[in-house]
Formats: C-alpha cells, sequence, structure tokens
C-alpha cells in the first residue's frame, strides 16, 4: 500500500495574509445571545492564520472594507470540527470480534478470550512506522473530508516500549504531513499485556511508567491517559500513572465508567483533568466532580452503538450540573470503527438524546476544552482561522443528516 498525498490535503504553509469572508452565515458558537451563536449576514476577518474580527456585516469596520471580499454565497460557517478522542494508529482489524458479539460475546467475554485491546496489540506491534502511517492516514482523510481541523490520537496498542514510541512518532509524522492539529494522548495504561498477564503493578513499573517518561522526554506527549475498569487498571494503579503526569507536568485525561462505575471520573477530576470519557456508568457524586474541577464529558456514542450497549450516560445530570459535554468518534478497530464525526453528532442526538446545537458545541467549543486547545473551537477574535463552510440552512442540518457530507469547504489556520 501507498501513502498518497492528495495535493488538497497537504499541509500548506500558514496564510499570512488578510482574508474577509462575506456574505456568510456564522454559528460563532459564543454566548451571543442567539441560538449556536449565530449571526445572519455575517462578515469575518482572518490576519496571519488568525480571526481578528467577526460580526454582522453591516458592522464591518471602514479599515476593514478595503479588502478582496470572499463572498460565501449564504452558507453557514462553523469552527474547524475537532475528534476529541480517537485511536486512529493501530495496526490489523478485529472484524471477527464483531461478529463474536453478533453472536452473544459480550465485550468483557472477549477480552477476557484474549481478543480485544490484546489482539490489537500484537497486530500492532508487528507493524512498521511506514504501516502504522499508511494504515491511519485514509481515517485521518476521512475525518478531515468532514470538516476535522484537530484530532487527538492515543498510543496503547503497543504496550510496549517500543511500539507505544512508534505509536506516537507516526501520531506526530501525520501531524506534519496533514494539515490538521494533531494532540497525542500516552494511554500505556490502556491494558495489561499478555507477557504481564496478572501482573499490573509491575507492568506499570517495569514498562509503561518508564515509557511515559521517555515518550516525554522525545516530546512525543501531549497528555496521559488510562483505562479505568475492572478487565484494566484499578484507581489505585491509575493514580500511579497519574502522579508521574502530574510530576513531569502533562495534564490527564481518563477511559472511566464504561463498563462499570469504579469512580474514575472523580478519581480524574481529583487530578484536574481535561476529560473523563465514555461515562454510561457515571452517578451523580462522579458528575459533581467532574463540575467542580471543570472537567469535560467526553461521550462516545459510536462505542455505544457498536457494543449495543443500554447503559445510557447520565446527560440530563451533566446539563443539571454545568459539566461541558463533548462528543467524538472514539476511532478505533474493536468497540468503535467509526470514522466520520458528522456520524458522531447525529448518533449523540439520536442516541443520546442532545440537541443539535449541543452536539455542534460538542465537536467544537466543548471539544477543543477536552484537549486543552483554548485558541480553538469558536469563531471568535483572537482564535485560528481553522473553519468549515458548509452547504445547509441551518445548523441543525449537520445534525440530521446521516451517512451525507455537506461540507462545501474547510479552512486550516487561514489557508484553503
Amino acid at each position: 500500500m501507498h501513502i498518497i498525498l492528495y495535493r488538497n490535503l497537504i499541509k500548506p504553509e500558514m496564510d499570512v495574509l488578510k482574508r474577509l469572508l462575506t456574505n456568510a452565515k456564522l454559528a460563532t458558537l459564543t454566548a451571543n445571545g442567539e441560538p449556536y451563536g449565530l449571526i445572519e449576514d455575517g462578515a469575518l476577518v482572518i490576519e496571519g492564520g488568525r480571526i481578528t474580527w467577526v460580526g454582522k456585516a453591516a458592522d464591518l469596520p471602514s479599515h476593514y472594507a478595503s479588502l478582496s471580499a470572499d463572498d460565501i454565497g449564504g452558507r453557514l460557517v462553523t469552527p474547524g470540527l475537532i475528534d476529541c478522542h480517537t485511536h486512529v494508529v493501530f495496526g490489523g482489524d478485529r472484524a471477527r470480534e464483531f461478529e463474536m458479539r453478533l453472536q452473544g460475546a459480550t465485550y468483557e467475554e472477549v477480552a477476557r478470550a484474549g481478543g480485544g485491546i490484546v489482539s490489537t496489540v500484537k497486530a500492532t506491534r508487528a507493524a512498521s512506522e511506514k504501516q502504522l502511517l499508511e494504515a491511519a492516514l485514509p481515517r485521518v482523510d476521512a475525518l478531515i473530508a468532514e470538516g476535522v481541523t484537530a484530532i487527538e490520537i492515543k498510543s496503547g496498542y503497543g504496550l510496549d516500549r517500543e511500539t507505544e514510541l512508534r505509536m506516537l512518532r507516526t501520531a506526530r509524522k501525520i501531524g506534519k504531513l496533514r494539515p490538521i492539529t494533531v494532540k497525542t494522548s500516552f494511554l500505556g495504561a490502556h491494558a495489561i499485556p499478555a507477557e504481564y498477564k496478572d501482573k499490573a503493578d509491575l507492568y506499570l513499573e517495569k514498562v509503561c511508567l518508564p515509557t511515559l517518561e521517555a515518550a516525554h522526554a522525545e516530546g512525543l506527549v501531549d497528555a496521559v491517559d488510562g483505562f479505568c475498569e475492572g478487565i484494566a487498571f484499578s484507581p489505585e494503579q491509575i493514580g500511579k500513572v497519574f502522579d508521574k503526569a502530574k510530576q513531569i507536568g502533562l495534564p490527564v485525561k481518563l477511559h472511566a465508567e464504561q463498563l462499570s462505575n469504579l469512580n474514575g471520573a472523580a478519581l480524574a477530576a481529583s487530578y484536574g483533568a481535561l476529560s473523563a470519557d465514555h461515562l454510561e456508568y457515571l452517578d451523580e457524586a462522579g458528575v459533581k466532580a467532574m463540575a467542580e474541577s471543570g472537567s469535560v464529558a467526553v461521550l462516545l456514542p459510536g462505542a455505544f452503538y457498536t457494543l449495543r450497549e443500554t447503559q445510557f450516560p447520565p446527560l440530563d445530570l451533566l446539563r443539571k450540573h454545568n459539566v461541558p459535554v463533548a462528543l467524538a468518534t472514539d476511532c478505533n478497530p474493536g468497540s468503535s470503527p467509526l470514522a466520520s464525526l458528522l456520524l458522531t453528532m447525529n448518533m449523540g442526538c439520536t442516541l443520546f438524546r442532545m440537541t443539535p446545537e449541543e452536539a455542534l458545541a460538542g465537536v467544537t467549543r466543548e471539544a477543543a476544552k477536552a484537549l486543552g486547545l483554548d485558541d480553538q473551537g469558536t469563531l471568535a477574535p483572537g482564535k485560528r482561522a481553522d473553519l468549515a463552510v458548509w452547504n445547509v440552512s441551518h445548523p441543525a442540518e449537520l445534525s440530521y443528516r446521516i451517512g451525507f457530507n455537506s461540507l462545501f469547504k474547510r479552512i486550516f489556520g487561514g489557508s484553503e
């Protein structure tokens, strides 16, 4: 398989020229008193890859009037979409396990039988960096084609020093080959490898924590993640990983309350986590802890759908306590082989009963918070000029359609 660097996907140099977008319907996702932060007949000015002015065209300052206007034709403009939880770098596939689950096996049963994450570990360890890159790029390209301008990529399918570092280097390379912001998360505490079966603490001591230090020293890590679950790591074990992250100055996030309630979200919140993700079994005490810490709840309807889950994340409690709610694909080979953030938005609405406005905020403003991207996620002065332009008449249409991509064009750092 050969990597195809399509011309419109090669990462461009930052456009330092001024640009003026006019005749646009702007979904700013800011608190301007309108749903979606909507501005009808809006205009937006870009300078040096940043938004410098946004508002009604009638209010455009006179010193911008001489700029050559890019007429958007009345189309909708949103912030570029952000996929804040993915595992897009991996080897192999798990289609056979998909069949097993359809025949009645549970996710936990598959994992305990040697499948699940551990089976992907075997395939990933056997793959070179070139092979991992060639396999991941089509998934990333599919997201870019839907208006995604930032993505998080986790390690966690190596579970040894060499492969974890290889995965993270691959993720960094994707950010150089494609016009997309890549944030990496070290997920060494994802599963216990076969060679350390029943020796989770020894694995953390001998492999996970030293590998985290090595990855950080190489500049490969933006955040530290873990899987707090009965089939993975206990809260006490995750605490050791988070202590190391805190020691070296990295933020944390956590897969929590997906299959049971081990109070992982509260643990993550006690470390000021960027986010806690999945959360189907989250209780009100965990929600309150997240509210106090400002941690984002990242909901992953692709995994809920694929695993045929029946336990819904507590959306009403998250709303009640004003916890920010993000959405992400969780793109991975097993529990969520999903590479469409637009479909994720529809799933968030149809499965979890989110509103279309919550869904759009969940893949822009709140997703940016989940990655610590302070300069992304809304259309406001000072933000990166990462935009998506859509052939739709109303923002709700982005969540309403199923299997249809209405993207007209994508602007990354002010460039197309």
